[in-house]
């Protein structure tokens, strides 16, 4: 028998009232449960141990909450709500258009549903299977489909008015799970068979956001009030101040709390005569509010001790070493079929498995399209690291995504000289570090790497590397320039 059960409660959107969160809370601090924690898809997450597991079931029930057991089998629909006033994007898009969305589900989906504003990047556009992304015109949507255990995305020829949203999604998700529908030709015809529905076409391309990841954390003014984001950094949230959250809430008329898809929590509507109150009760628990941004970035799977522990290896390792991740988001992946959001991607993996049995682990190190951690492509770095080489290798990735966002970002700029007639320059060809722009010349050699001078590229052993950062001869790249620059 187990010592321990995982029940998960749902949270459509990520909103949850005060009221009804303090009541689950209580439930569970009857039972035993003193810390809780919230999922990668803004669901509520509790540990509890099997001689009282009955017990809070029957509280649960009492209460008319849906949860699961040990299950996954209804996802949570996330949604981008959580950012909505937080971080302004000017779209139409609003609090009154997120609920008539939730409110159009009148069933539990089987598959995994994301409601995205398109003008934001706090939250990920297309880790479900059913898709929507507002559009710019008003109260209409994008629809984009993949099929389970897929990164094939097709987009829905046509824009779906707000609130037909939950009703075509169920209908699609019989048609994919029931009638074998994965593909966009078979699935389109399925669904117009079955219904008709608001929309119009869908005449141009999603344009999204280069991605940016705010920090969202600490107390933050926006209009005439303040918005509350909480992390912790082991992920878990003491019940009991979690019941003085809802009941400060409940007391300030602040009527919901949202969970983040990076497990944290944001409060919104904070009014200036409370702030004093709300310092007050996070001083009570000792919460911190004020954790590096760097640290901000990272997404684990939901009940992995083993990638809290990688985090917090890596993420003392870039503080240390004072690394720019500027820009990126990490996934820290140790199962098999799990999903994390990421720019970066960290796979954990056994390097031999013999049966069931997995002996030793290693890393593979992959990074998105174009660093865009809504692509669903994954390219590889570094394969087969062991633990100790993967901050470094981590930190080389960095250096190249920086390189690259320079190189992109910086304007050309040119001085004009005089005229020289009758002068032909001739250029030399040398090879260059694309992470730290060290350059190889064969005029030079490299004396850090015994290479002596006259010795050509081509030349070099297939194990030479960059003397300042180690990356591989394969890597460098070839450029040209004037032999003037010898002399």
């Amino acid at each position: 028998m187990r010592d321990y059960y995982t029940i998960k409660i749902n949270l459509p959107g990520g909103i949850v009232s005060p009221g009804y969160l303090k009541d689950i809370l209580t439930a569970a601090w009857e039972s035993g449960v003193r810390k809780v924690r919230f999922g990668a898809r803004q669901q509520l997450l509790m540990t509890v141990h099997y001689e009282v597991v009955r017990f809070l079931e029957k509280d649960l029930q009492k209460l008319g909450v849906s949860y699961e057991l040990n299950s996954e089998t209804y996802p949570n629909i996330i949604s981008s709500y959580c950012g909505e006033e937080v971080f302004r994007t000017g779209q139409w898009l609003g609090a009154n258009e997120y609920h008539s969305v939730l409110d159009s589900f009148d069933y539990q989906p089987l598959l995994k549903v994301n409601i995205s504003d398109s003008n934001q990047s706090f939250t990920p556009f297309f880790t479900g299977n059913l898709n929507f992304v507002s559009s710019p015109e008003p109260h209409f949507w994008y629809l984009y489909i993949r099929s389970k255990q897929s990164n094939n995305l097709f987009r829905w020829p046509e824009l779906i008015y707000t609130n037909e949203i939950g009703r075509l999604a169920k209908i699609a998700e019989d048609c994919m799970l029931n009638e074998g529908c994965q593909n966009l030709e078979t699935l389109y015809d399925a669904v117009k068979k079955q219904t008709d529905y608001i929309s119009i076409p869908a005449t141009q391309e999603l344009e999204l956001p280069a991605f940016t990841l705010p920090y969202y954390e600490g107390f933050n003014r926006y209009e005439s009030r303040t918005w509350l984001g909480l992390y912790r950094r082991d992920e878990l949230f003491s019940v009991e101040f979690l019941i003085d959250l809802c009941l400060l809430c409940l007391k300030t008329r602040v009527g919901e709390i949202c969970a983040t898809p990076w497990k944290s929590l944001i409060i919104k509507g904070i009014e200036d005569i409370h702030r004093n109150t709300w310092s007050s009760i996070l001083g009570k628990h000792n919460i911190n509010v004020r954790h590096a941004a760097n640290e901000l970035a990272w997404q684990t799977e939901d009940h992995t001790e083993d990638g809290t522990i990688l985090k917090d290896y890596l993420v003392r390792y870039v503080e240390k070493n004072d690394t720019r991740t500027f820009g990126l988001c990490f996934g820290i992946q140790t199962r098999a079929k799990s999903e994390v959001f990421g720019s970066v991607l960290i796979r954990k993996r056994p390097l031999f498995q013999i049966a069931q049995l997995s002996l030793f682990s290693v890393y593979d190190l992959y990074f998105t399209e174009n660093f865009n951690p809504n692509s669903r492509k994954h390219i590889l770095f570094q394969k087969g690291l062991f633990k100790i080489h993967l901050p470094w290798q981590l930190e080389r990735l960095c250096r190249q995504y920086n390189t690259r966002k320079t190189s992109e970002n910086t304007d050309a700029f040119f001085i004009e000289k005089e005229e020289i007639k009758n002068a032909s320059p001739a250029t030399l060809t040398a090879h260059q570090c694309p992470n730290c722009m060290t350059i190889y010349h064969p005029e030079y050699g490299d004396t850090l790497n015994n290479i002596p001078p006259k010795t050509a590229f081509e030349a070099l052993p297939e194990t030479y590397c960059c003397p300042t950062c180690g990356t591989e001869k394969n890597e460098l790249e070839e450029i040209q320039f004037p032999t003037a620059v010898l002399i």
